[in-house]
Parts: C-alpha cells; structure tokens; sequence
C-alpha cells in the first residue's frame, strides 16, 4: 500500500491513485481545458472514471478517455444512457443514494443541488440529476468528490455517514459554492484535508484557495493548493 496521489489536472478534473494504485479519473475535460498543461491532455490509464454531470466542462472528454483506457465510467443512469449512444461500452448507470463496486472500490453517489445538460445541434439536452461521489478507499479511508454544487445540509449527513478523510469542493463561485459555502461544508463533513476545485479557469470563477484557507485553517482544516499538472500525496 502506498500514499493517496492527487493530480489536478485543472478545474474538476483529477487523477486519483488509491493506496493499491487504482486510478480514478474525475470529470475529464483536456483538450478544451485552458488551465490543462499541453503535454498532459490525454489519459491513457484508469481504472474509473467519476461523472459529476453532464456540462461540457466536465464530460468534454470522456468519450476518448474511456476508449482509451476501458475505464468503466460511473455515471448517473441518464447521462450512463447518453455516454452510451455515444459508443461507451462500459459504463455503470446509477443514482442518488445508490452504492455500486467498480474496480475494488466502494463507490456511494451523493446529492448535488446544480443542473445537467449538453448542447447538442443547438439543442439542450438534459442529462438527470448532478451528482457528487464518496469512494471508500482500500486502506479503509474514504474521499468525497462534490462535484459542482451548493452548500446543502445534508453535507452534515454525507459526513456522519461516510466519514471522509477528503473533500474535493469547488470554490470558484457563480455557477457552485464560493469559498465562504465551502468553508462551511468543510466544517459539516469534519474532512481533515480539502482539495479546492472549479477555480481560476474563467474570469466568472473568482473564489480562491487563499480565501478558503482563511476560514478553516482555524478549525483545524488543511488546504491542498495544487498548480495544474501538479501531484501531491
């Protein structure tokens, strides 16, 4: 077993390798991705891959990602459904509340309050609920990716139930929480670490780590900065 390795490979994309080295691979958006570093706009390994929901900026790449790889993607059943006629054989179509196993791992899907949906010919195309994940780690520790959301009260239950070490939470504002919300949520899952995402890839997204880390390093909450194409155990 070795340590959790992070990659951010900017806004909500990361890969993930497990104490086991299982990689997950989250939202995966590279080629239209304009924090992404050039030499890091494919993925060619992965064990899973997560889908929050479907906007563009989160799925933009997880056609080519999961024929490359074979990763089975996990996926609410709707956006499952609409990976799937897009030639995506393996996919594991779930919802809210649901807990499924894929690659050894426990895989929980959690609320998200955010919309779905894919332009598609000029047309909207809804893709279900937005979704976050809780993924129960070999060595026992579990990590919770948010995926775009509001700050909601059942974040408190997510951490009771759960207990997770982690928390992957969006902070850019606008179109999710801010780093005031996420402060909060950080508080209500009584996470130890959190990894901020959805910041700095667009003018609109003006919430900041620095801000973040103003509020919960007082309680005692470590925040993982990380640079596009960064790792960190």
């Amino acid at each position: 077993m070795s340590n959790l390795a992070i990659t951010w490979l900017g806004h909500a994309t990361f890969i993930i390798t497990t104490p086991a080295g299982k990689r997950i691979v989250t939202d995966p958006w590279l080629e239209g991705n304009p924090k992404c570093p050039p030499d890091m706009k494919k993925i060619d390994e992965a064990d899973v891959i997560l889908l929050s929901h479907g906007h563009f900026d989160h799925t933009g790449d997880v056609v080519n990602v999961a024929r490359t790889t074979g990763a089975p993607a996990v996926a609410v059943f709707e956006l499952a459904s609409w990976l799937e006629g897009k030639g995506v054989k393996n996919t594991v179509g779930m919802n809210i509340g649901g807990t499924v196993e894929v690659a050894g791992l426990e895989i929980t899907m959690t609320p998200a309050i955010h919309s779905s949906s894919i332009t598609e010919n000029g047309n909207t195309v809804y893709l279900g609920l937005a979704a976050g994940f809780v993924v129960k780690l070999e060595d026992g520790r579990s990590i919770y990716f948010a995926g775009d959301t509001a700050l909601f009260g059942d974040m408190r239950l997510i951490g009771e139930m759960h207990k997770p070490d982690v928390a992957f939470l969006p902070i850019g504002d606008h179109f999710t929480m801010g780093p005031e919300a996420a402060a909060m949520a950080a508080r209500m899952l009584a996470v130890r670490q959190v990894v901020p995402m959805h910041w700095g890839t667009f003018p609109l997204l003006t919430g900041t780590p620095d801000a973040l880390k103003r509020l919960v390093e007082p309680h005692g909450i470590d925040v993982l900065v990380l640079q596009p194409g960064q790792t960190a155990d």
